[in-house]
């Protein structure tokens, strides 16, 4: 009967009307055809069931029934973020106690009563309040690594973003932050100390010195060591604040607290500083302490500042051109059409094909590259300068016959010098030896331009540079790094410079090796212990002689490694030195223990591509911006996490990418369903 009415044109029933709690958090698309989330603006088909839509606000918006009703305000404890974790296992333990089971509703609860949410508040299946601490504790992991303040937490576009992604999510106060910030550090600075108590090798250790935005001046201390698997390791020890007057003694007073909290201070061999006078005296007076316990201690400048200060002494002559041609660069960068009419110009004088946008850096690479311009595209240079006069104004930045004669000079005799940062920047580990073959190859080129120039200014610049050289050569070279030197498997005793490399410190070397190295080995290899005793007096004298025997035919053997090792020809000096070692330690198995301390002392104080790419821009904003109160600790933190140290929160390993992988993971009840 039905069938027929409906068949004579009769209405058809009316459907039955949807309702459910779920609703008041979806609204009707202006087409009619779908819902939309209030929440996160999903687009739901108008037939989806309101099972599924109950499932997206379960997984996208845990604690929207709160919401629905003004409770917004969701407490987090630092101990619940690890909750979910032990349910994966992904995560260690938690110091606080589990939430109470009676504010969790059981899943098989919410499965059975599906016709009642119409009628009583449900009860879905709500992700715990431990999402909302995965998400701060996600953010601090990303203030550490950008070396941001705690501060920033407080920024209000910040609290936007998260509660637009998620509408209960409270981002933890400034001084929370700051407080697990140095409990983070604080753990992280134990771990760090107990993996150099297990170092066997001897360390050095670099200084860098910089003046924030409140004009105080900082130190920070870096270890490096070579393993027993010959790679070499390098850790951050602290950055600390020099208390005025920033002078020699204050430096050396808060070096020797760092090296005697970490207590290494027994087992540092050399120290590359920033070849300031200040921290040649801390140096100087560290020395003499270590001395003064027989310890060996040596201190050098570094070779890269150095050879920035050589360089910079070249391009003080040109400063007003770089100038002029850098405004060129930066206007060609600001304007596309200008850099379209560049490429255009050089295409038409066949001056090369160039990367665009060029680089305009305050560094060496940025200075650089502004003389190649001038050197190697002159032409289009010029013509889009005329082409778009009216930006650059009356004056005239056509570059002269003149200007072009001094830059082209300039940059033919900085060319090498340009090569040889390149090479120091791309070097794997620059070994003393590899970074006094490129300043003895740097002295060279000075010297030969010195006596063949006929340009005084360029002979002037020869000779700034010269004597720059010449007193790093005076304080870097000495028995240690002549014994580096030598050490190098790419150097040897052939490409050591000639003022180094003299019988002296060979011989030195050689005793040196022979006193500290022989009996090291002499304890493992053989067997014998010089401490032990028997009861019968005609035995002890017995196993003496056996003992002093062994210990000459030692020496001996001892003295031909080194001799053998020295006699064979370098190494390509392509090869990787720690690699060489490697694979030669069986060859030379008490030369190798020597090699392992003496590589490990550092040419430079600092990566030779913060000084002289962009590299060291980004590097500089973040110790110029830190405040006192987070600079040692997120700076610290940062460092050990790159180094391969572990999140330690109070003696708790925080896995960063397992936590992601949880806070993901599908539900219980089922992934979202999306139309």
């Amino acid at each position: 009967m039905a069938a027929t009415s409906s068949g004579q044109g009769g209405k058809p029933p009316k459907k039955k009307t949807m309702k459910s709690l779920y609703l008041q958090f979806f609204e009707t698309a202006p087409d009619g055809k779908s819902r939309i989330c209030k929440l996160c603006k999903k687009s739901y088909c108008m037939t989806t069931a309101t099972g599924n839509l109950g499932k997206h606000l379960n997984n996208r918006h845990p604690g929207y029934c709160q919401l629905s009703e003004g409770d917004t305000a969701q407490s987090t404890t630092i101990s619940s973020v690890f909750s979910r974790a032990k349910r994966s296992q992904s995560l260690p333990r938690t110091r606080a106690q589990a939430q109470p089971q009676s504010q969790v509703q059981p899943q098989s609860q919410v499965q059975a009563q599906p016709q009642t949410l119409a009628k009583v508040c449900p009860q879905p299946k709500a992700k715990p309040a431990i999402d909302i601490d995965h998400v701060n504790w996600l953010l601090l992991r990303w203030l550490i690594s950008s070396s941001l303040p705690p501060s920033t937490l407080e920024d209000s576009m910040l609290i936007d973003c998260c509660k637009y992604l998620n509408p209960p999510v409270q981002l933890w106060p400034k001084e929370k932050a700051h407080e697990i910030i140095l409990e983070v550090f604080r753990s992280m600075k134990e771990d760090v100390k107990a993996s150099l108590q297990c170092v066997s090798s001897r360390l050095s250790i670099t200084l860098d010195f910089w003046t924030s935005y409140e004009q105080i001046v900082y130190l920070s201390v870096k270890c490096y060591w070579i393993d027993e698997g010959w790679a070499l390791q390098k850790v951050l020890l602290d950055v600390r604040r020099i208390p005025y007057p920033c002078t020699g003694p204050e430096i050396q007073q808060v070096l020797m607290n760092v090296l005697q909290e970490f207590d290494i201070d027994s087992k540092i061999l050399a120290c590359t500083h920033n070849n300031s006078q200040h921290a040649i005296h801390a140096c100087h007076e560290l020395r003499q302490e270590l001395e003064s316990r027989k310890l060996p201690f040596c201190y050098i400048p570094c070779a890269a500042r150095t050879l920035k200060i050589i360089i910079k002494d070249g391009l003080e002559n040109v400063r007003p051109l770089l100038s002029k041609i850098r405004e060129f660069v930066l206007e060609t960068n600001s304007n596309q059409e200008m850099m379209e009419d560049f490429k255009h110009w050089t295409e038409v004088y066949q001056e090369g094909s160039w990367k665009l946008p060029f680089d305009h850096s305050s560094n060496w690479g940025g200075d650089y590259n502004m003389l190649d311009v001038v050197k190697k595209a002159p032409n289009a240079m010029d013509n889009t300068i005329k082409k778009f006069e009216g930006i650059f104004g009356p004056r005239d930045w056509v570059l002269s016959s003149t200007e072009k004669s001094a830059v082209n000079s300039l940059h033919s005799y900085l060319e090498p010098f340009y090569k040889t940062t390149t090479n120091l920047c791309s070097c794997k580990i620059p070994t003393v030896g590899l970074v006094f073959f490129f300043m003895d190859h740097v002295i060279e080129l000075i010297n030969v331009c010195h006596d063949n120039t006929r340009q005084d200014w360029l002979k002037k610049i020869a000779s700034d540079m010269s004597e720059t050289a010449h007193n790093f050569a005076s304080q870097a070279y000495n028995i240690y790094t002549f014994t580096a030197a030598i050490l190098d498997p790419r150097i040897k005793g052939e490409l050591i410079p000639e003022t180094l490399n003299s019988t002296s410190n060979l011989e030195d070397a050689r005793n040196q090796f022979i006193r500290d190295y022989n009996s090291t080995f002499e304890a493992v290899g053989n067997g014998y212990n010089t401490q032990d005793t028997t009861d019968g007096g005609d035995a002890f004298s017995f196993a003496e002689e056996i003992v002093r025997k062994r210990r000459r035919v030692s020496m001996i053997t001892a003295a031909d490694e080194l001799s053998q090792y020295l006699a064979e020809p370098p190494a390509p000096i392509s090869t990787d030195a720690l690699e060489w070692w490697k694979g030669h330690s069986s060859r030379y198995p008490r030369l190798s223990l020597m090699a392992r301390d003496f590589l490990a002392i550092q040419g430079t104080s600092l990566d030779p591509e913060e000084l002289f790419t962009s590299k060291g821009d980004s590097m500089r904003k973040q110790h110029y911006c830190l405040p006192l109160s987070s600079i040692q600790a997120t700076m610290c933190v940062k460092s050990w996490l790159q180094s391969g140290y572990q999140f330690n929160f109070q003696s708790t390993i925080i896995d960063f990418e397992r936590l992601v992988e949880s806070a993901t993971a599908p539900d219980a009840v089922g992934a979202p369903e999306f139309s």
